[in-house]
């Protein structure tokens, strides 16, 4: 991963221009560095752009602050409010898994207390939800049969998939047994970056369109794979995916 597509991962996620999500990486990853000794900050150099070395640069010994002052002290260098602070520190730290082979990852997870998990997009722990049981939940909650359960898994994936960042894409992916990662992964294809916006409305209607039925029944299938969906990947992950969601959406898993 070059500069140009690090710093787009945090575009698309956060819909901010180019000078904004650099200056996001820049604080992010240098009080990351704060965490951090000289010889692990260095580890994380080797394997990132060029661009980014200088703001993981430390010569003292690491600070053992937790997540809850890793974001206050993001938010009072970006200038802006703490909830916002996290939401970018969340999509860089993102970016930055990415960007980085996974023994690395995990290495940088290990050195960082639990508090942090909220902040990180994957662990090592992470379970894939098996492919049946997952679709046994959504014909429970929506009252279908299995086939009809699968189409509407399907549809509403992949428009989901449309509709947010690939990267939060691909982590959902990793959480998901192959026939659902298949639906994201086409969903994704089929939009390309940056995630088109997409109201409430339009999203049922694309769901209706690719299951084969009205829109009133498409609404009531969205809620029971989203509801599913959260139970699968616990609230945390889950909150991190509907966070690039308009408010209007959560109509759709409210009460779960």
């Amino acid at each position: 991963m070059d500069y140009k597509q690090f710093l787009s991962v945090i575009e698309d996620a956060l819909r901010i221009d180019t000078p904004t999500a650099e200056r996001a990486a820049q604080v992010t990853l240098s009080t990351l560095a704060q965490r951090l000794n000289r010889g692990e900050a260095l580890d994380l150099v080797r394997e990132l752009p060029p661009e980014l070395g200088p703001a993981l640069h430390t010569e003292g010994h690491p600070d053992p602050f937790d997540a809850d002052e890793f974001v206050r002290r993001a938010a009072a260098r970006l200038q802006v409010p703490p909830d916002t602070a996290e939401l970018w520190v969340k999509i860089v730290l993102q970016a930055l898994a990415r960007a980085i082979s996974d023994k690395q990852y995990d290495d940088l997870v290990a050195l960082l207390p639990r508090s942090f998990a909220r902040l990180l997009p994957r662990g090592p722990d992470i379970e894939v939800a098996p492919g049946d049981a997952f679709l046994d939940e959504v014909a429970a909650a929506a009252g279908l049969d299995t086939d009809a359960a699968a189409r509407a898994t399907d549809a509403v994936l992949q428009t989901l998939a449309e509709r947010i960042a690939a990267g939060e894409v691909d982590d959902l992916a990793e959480r998901l047994d192959k026939p659902w990662r298949e639906s994201l992964i086409r969903g994704r294809r089929a939009s390309g970056p940056p995630a088109p916006r997409m109201g409430l409305e339009q999203f049922v209607t694309r769901v209706a369109e690719r299951e084969g039925v009205d829109p009133t029944d498409a609404r009531a299938h969205a809620r029971a794979v989203l509801v599913t969906l959260r139970r699968t990947v616990g609230p945390t992950a889950f909150s991190d995916i509907v966070s690039q969601l308009p408010p209007a959406y959560d109509v759709l898993w409210a009460g779960a």
